[in-house]
């Protein structure tokens, strides 16, 4: 089975004033009877940057936010898609303080923390079993999976910091009969830095609340003790709109199947993949193993 996502602009609207009104809420639902509409709209509560600043905000409120640690995160990843000819940003390196100097979009999330949109596509190929040999490259076995839905909006989640990640991994990893501590890598769904900061503590990586320290304790690069987002993550990647999380997918793949030239892990037969959507509303998880030789 073959699966296409692509990222490209829509047919023209009639209505363009109803129009660039839609896409200006990205996320957030604008439709008469939506509780958006009537709650988080007028008061400014629109899109993603909002919700994810509001997540991130409550996180420090209870456990204290590291703004370097969650800098650290980009700057790794950024390390990453320097060895990715393929990513948006590669050959250009940022620092910690490149990242806490940046604008401010939406406090505590500055310009570097923030997804980088773009225009592209991606596929891959999902294959039974018995035939997964026809093909030259190492076959990436699908050894578990997970979903949760837990709101429309963080407005209406009953702890923001409590995701959907945590139940969609721990079905995940039940299925596949393995543990956090099983991965060569981690390729996490990275909209925001916010969003690999609470996916590795709710996936089990490391306990809730210690997420800065498990990130300033550890190499994050392809290089390093723990690779994360080794192509770059969507974060220097880009974001190719609904495409944007299988760019995780197809990374996880190629590193199981070692094709990824400079910034091939040295351990790879175990991946964790993660995906969101909306504003932590909705999240699956993704246990890919690569076939024995």
């Amino acid at each position: 089975m073959l699966c296409v996502l692509q990222a490209r602009p829509g047919p023209p609207d009639p209505n363009r004033e109803r129009a660039a009104w839609s896409r200006s809420l990205g996320a957030t639902s604008g439709a008469w009877g939506a509780p958006e509409a009537e709650f988080d709209v007028p008061y400014g509560h629109v899109a993603q940057n909002t919700g994810y600043a509001m997540i991130a905000s409550r996180y420090g409120a209870v456990y204290g936010y590291d703004a370097k640690a969650m800098a650290k995160i980009a700057v790794d990843q950024r390390a990453n898609a320097c060895a990715n000819p393929e990513a948006f940003f590669h050959g250009q390196p940022i620092t910690v303080d490149d990242v806490l100097a940046s604008k401010m979009i939406a406090d505590p999330l500055h310009l570097l923390e923030i997804v980088m949109p773009a225009v592209g596509g991606a596929a891959f190929i999902v294959a039974r079993k018995d035939i997964e040999r026809s093909n030259s490259n190492r076959p990436a076995i699908i050894r578990g999976f997970g979903e949760h839905i837990q709101c429309k909006s963080p407005s209406y989640a009953d702890d923001m910091l409590v995701t959907p990640i945590g139940p969609a991994s721990r079905r995940a990893f039940a299925m596949a009969g393995l543990a956090p501590g099983d991965m060569n890598m981690a390729q996490v769904y990275d909209c925001y830095t916010i969003t690999v900061l609470l996916t590795l503590e709710d996936a089990g990586f490391c306990p809730k609340g210690t997420g800065a320290a498990f990130v300033q304790g550890h190499d994050l690069t392809f290089r390093g003790d723990f690779p994360l987002n080794t192509h770059g993550g969507q974060l220097s990647f880009g974001q190719a709109g609904m495409a944007g999380g299988a760019s995780q997918v197809i990374e996880a793949v190629r590193q199981i199947q070692g094709r990824c030239g400079e910034r091939q892990v040295a351990r790879h037969d175990l991946a964790y993949v993660s995906g969101t959507g909306g504003v932590m509303s909705e999240q699956t998880a993704l246990i890919l193993e690569g076939a024995p030789a």
